[in-house]
């Protein structure tokens, strides 16, 4: 038997957890005992003799300790609360890691461009023309500090000057703002005096007409014009009363106070670039249902505010609508044209043509599985459709552009099964694809006038990640894409004004950003603006994210996913794991480029002991028309992608440790961090959801209308986290800002609601002065809870509240 005594020691351990370092030491001597010495944490507990009887007891008990303590977690201290404040994104851009991605600052006259240059010692202004392609200072920076020191009667720092509103209208002259007056700079002798800009200040109630002639302006919800020259006024529409507002919008945040309260006045007319025609709304609320909030924010007062605002739910038919009317400067008077009222999720939008008396229109039907392209011609009140798109699911991301001097309208469609551009002939009609394949086309950036389309472009090579965008250029007529941007990394492209030159800033996860300056018509680099300096945050201990790969639930297709670990990794231990998720069928999640990989602040969660993942699966977009369509009227299931990746990936990686499994996210991402607690409730253990859409049906309408469908059916109660609250068995902890207008708060109280009524233990936080972003010290003390919330229940450490932001 082993005595008290003996056992002292190892009971103290077992009492406090075995930290880490913790070494035992069995000495065989020659006499009757055998010596035992226990240290932990350079910390000697004890030197005890032990009967060689009694040294198998001891082992045994200490490797029952040993696995008790590694069930239960590791300790957790103030130097990685630090550590993981040190890589939060505020505390990185241009602290630790500079110029991740250059802003070009085109010059007004089209000769060159001006950009700032960050790096650990200084901040220096920089500008370059296209035929010198030579970086210089924008300005002398110490003679610039010296000029402000004598305005303001303190020290500029020269090597840090806060400028904004940078404008260099002239070779001589550079204006500027600081603390709120603007200034102008001549750059030969640096005098600096106030420059105060004689701009009138236009009525936002009020437009004037491009050639000057006419003001266009509502009174008593009627749209009238005033003639500049002679005063005369005509009223162009009689029927306006409130709630059916001629020349008005429905603003998405405008917010009513009290029962009965008055929206805020709006007025938005569009008027066609030779003045003869004019384009705006009516505005019908008649019928338009509100959604409210309580607000006990305001410090002065003791009942809270009701507040209330114009919003559609999933399947409401009393929505805002918007009719669209055009009117003849010439005739004084409306059109009579065939167009259709739609609600403010789905109203047609316009533009004008160069030729007189033509516009364009775009709409989709509810549902957004019909999209139709129109031609107005306005002298003969007629309206032809030009483009129709349809899908059995839904259109998402359907746009166009024109190209009047090709006689072309370009459109991007997924009618082959990926995100393809076709063209239009306006003159002949017919349609063509300008290049067909399977890639996804994300954007045309520059159309040139001799008919070259620039475009970028993700997967087009099958070797490559399909996330990354590269530039290509094809002829608008069709052919083959040209590869502009050869680098195998992610390429964010900015086109100079006159289209003959564009920045690109490129890189990827694990690749620094390197900036430089392009020919369009080659792609071939002209100059470089600069790197990216990491060399601070690489002495940190960073590592860039590992990028991963897994199969997705069909069975055959590759999704792809990062992992952060902390900078303190050690493989021979087991790490909890969290899922950042953000299913939201419009977006992706992958970090694409260097500055994402470090924008989203993973590495700061990672430092507190754990492995933070990051995956987009089937369902999620910028893949093709079939990957996308898993999440069509299912996005319940949008997580089964991520379970699958985990677990793959724990067969891979001994460390991850698939026992502890967390989740968090916000918007979309926390109805994923929800709904992961009641659709995977025997794999994922925490969650933190915040601002999250529990239920869709309680959601703005165009949303869900577009990724779960139109009419509203039974698969949004199937996938509901509240009709699922019942199955709930993890700790889950629930967020939301009280003022958030465009997640309301409803969902998560009626989650709330549920769950208590199914019995189920659950936390809730209330940020009451907060809307759908949390802001300053809101953000802070929310991100404090997140944290805590994992070291304490998915981690098993005490957690820590005191400590720095800084």
């Amino acid at each position: 038997m082993v005595s008290t005594f003996l056992l002292r020691p190892i009971c103290k351990l077992l009492e406090e957890g075995f930290p880490e370092s913790t070494f035992f030491k069995f000495r065989r001597k020659k006499t009757f005992f055998h010596k035992f010495t226990v240290t932990s944490q350079k910390k000697k507990y004890s030197t005890v003799r032990y009967l060689p009887s009694q040294i198998q007891a001891v082992c045994l008990l200490l490797t029952i300790g040993l696995s008790l303590s590694n069930a239960r977690s590791q300790s957790i201290a103030l130097e990685d609360y630090e550590r993981a404040v040190s890589f939060l994104w505020s505390n990185v851009e241009n602290k630790t890691a500079f110029n991740l991605q250059i802003q070009p600052h085109w010059l007004p006259d089209s000769t060159g461009f001006w950009w700032i240059n960050h790096s650990p010692n200084s901040k220096e202004y920089r500008y370059a023309t296209f035929t010198e392609a030579n970086a210089k200072p924008l300005f002398d920076h110490a003679r610039l500090a010296t000029a402000l020191q004598s305005k303001f009667r303190k020290r500029f720092d020269p090597k840090n000057l806060v400028l904004n509103d940078v404008e260099k209208p002239s070779t001589q002259i550079i204006r500027f703002t600081v603390e709120g007056t603007r200034f102008e700079l001549n750059v030969d002798n640096y005098s600096i005096v106030e420059h105060k800009e004689n701009k009138k200040v236009a009525s936002p109630y009020e437009s004037t007409s491009p050639d000057g002639k006419w003001v266009a302006y509502t009174e008593n919800y009627n749209l009238f014009i005033r003639s500049t020259e002679t005063g005369a006024v005509h009223q162009l529409s009689k029927n306006g009363r409130k709630n059916y507002e001629y020349g008005s919008y429905y603003g998405w945040f405008d917010k009513m106070e009290g029962e009965g309260g008055e929206r805020p006045r709006r007025f938005n007319v569009n008027w066609s670039p030779d003045s003869k025609y004019l384009q705006t709304y009516i505005c019908d609320l008649r019928s338009a249902n509100k959604m409210y909030m309580l607000d006990w924010s305001v410090d002065t007062l003791y009942r809270p505010r009701l507040l209330s605002y114009y919003r559609g739910s999933p399947g409401d038919t009393n929505m805002v609508h918007l009719i669209p009317t055009f009117y003849s400067l010439k005739k004084k008077k409306q059109l009579s044209l065939n167009l259709p009222r739609l609600t403010h999720i789905n109203s047609i939008s316009f533009r004008w043509s160069k030729t007189t008396g033509q516009a364009y229109g775009y709409y989709q039907d509810r549902g957004f599985q019909n999209a139709k392209v129109l031609q107005l011609d306005l002298t003969k009140n007629r309206v032809i459709t030009l483009v129709t798109d349809n899908s059995k699911t839904n259109i998402d991301n359907f746009r166009y552009w024109l190209a009047e001097e090709q006689d072309k309208l370009v459109f991007a469609s997924e009618r082959s099964g990926w995100r393809q551009l076709y063209s239009l002939d306006l003159k002949k009609g017919g349609i063509r694809p300008l290049a067909l394949g399977s890639y996804y086309t994300h954007d045309i950036l520059h159309i040139s006038s001799d008919g070259w389309v620039y475009v970028l472009a993700a997967g087009k090579d099958p070797r490559g990640n399909p996330y990354h965008q590269s530039l290509y250029k094809l002829r608008i007529e069709g052919g083959d894409p040209i590869l502009l941007t050869p680098e195998e990394a992610h390429h964010s492209i900015s086109f100079a004004p006159n289209g003959q030159y564009f920045i690109d800033n490129y890189s990827t996860a694990s690749q620094p950003t390197r900036t430089v300056l392009r020919d369009t018509k080659s792609g071939k680099v002209i100059m470089e603006l600069g790197k990216a300096n990491i060399s601070a945050l690489k002495a940190k201990g960073w590592k860039a994210p590992d990028i991963f790969t897994a199969i997705g639930r069909d069975g055959k297709t590759k999704i792809y996913g990062a992992l952060w670990k902390p900078t303190n990794f050690n493989p021979a231990k087991k790490y909890p794991i969290i899922d950042h998720s953000y299913t939201g069928p419009h977006t992706q999640v992958f970090p694409k480029d260097f500055r994402r990989a470090l924008s989203v602040s993973n590495q700061a969660l990672a430092e507190l002991g754990f492995i933070v993942m990051m995956v987009d699966g089937l369902g999620s977009s910028g893949r093709s028309k079939e990957f996308h369509n898993y999440s069509y009227k299912n996005m319940g299931y949008n997580l089964a992608d991520h379970v699958l990746a985990m677990r793959q990936l724990a067969q891979r990686y001994p460390w991850i440790d698939l026992d502890r499994v967390g989740i968090f996210g916000h918007s979309a991402g926390g109805y994923d961090a929800g709904h992961a607690m009641l659709q995977f409730p025997d794999f994922y253990k925490v969650a933190v959801a915040s601002s999250a859409d529990h239920d869709f049906r309680m959601e703005k309408a165009w949303w869900p209308e577009m990724y779960m469908g139109w009419p509203v059916d039974s698969s949004y109660h199937r996938v509901s986290n509240v009709t699922m609250a019942d199955r709930l068995k993890g700790k889950l902890l629930l967020v939301h800002g009280a003022l958030d207008d465009n997640v309301n708060a409803s969902a998560t109280f009626k989650l709330a609601e549920a769950l208590v009524k199914a019995d189920k233990q659950f936390d809730l936080l209330i940020l009451p002065s907060q809307r759908h972003g949390y802001r300053g010290k809101y953000m802070d003390y929310f991100r404090k809870k997140r944290w805590n919330y994992f070291v304490e229940h998915l981690l098993g450490a005490d957690p820590i509240w005191d400590f720095s932001w800084q």
